[in-house]
């Protein structure tokens, strides 16, 4: 994944697709640090989790430029959070994503709502950079009241 952003920064310096760059470079820094901090060459999962920690750091951004008035800075906002989109791995949405989760619950036999935490860590250790962690929180606190 990483040797795919760093091509496709060139092809973006080439092109000069500046938007483009500068969200590559930024994610690509944050992928370097990362392997620093821990001695390591990072995971496929580690990669997805960085590139998702972005996505929801963009999408707070354009939440609150919005609620600020700042159409200009959400917009670029919304910009860069395509561009990342891009490099994520297909997310499990809707059915797929329910299925998911019931068959999870039912495997770990959890069915009260103390153990929603034990649920979640579990299925975001399995599902990792493949479902939002906000719409699988919702589906489990649903199926346990």
């Amino acid at each position: 994944m990483i040797e795919r952003l760093q091509e496709d920064l060139k092809r973006a310096m080439k092109s000069g697709d500046k938007l483009t760059v500068s969200v590559l470079r930024m994610l690509l820094s944050a992928l370097k640090y990362s392997a620093i901090d821990e001695k390591r060459d990072l995971s496929e999962a580690e990669v997805a989790t960085l590139i998702q920690k972005s996505i929801r750091s963009r999408k707070e951004s354009i939440e609150g430029f919005r609620a600020g008035g700042g159409m200009e800075l959400a917009e670029k906002e919304e910009a860069e959070l395509k561009i990342l989109e891009f490099y994520l791995p297909a997310q499990m949405e809707g059915p797929e994503l329910e299925q998911a989760v019931e068959r999870l619950l039912s495997e770990l036999n959890i069915t009260q709502k103390k153990d929603m935490g034990r649920a979640m860590k579990e299925f975001m250790a399995r599902y990792r950079g493949k479902a939002d962690g906000k719409a699988v929180n919702a589906i489990i606190a649903s199926r346990l009241g």
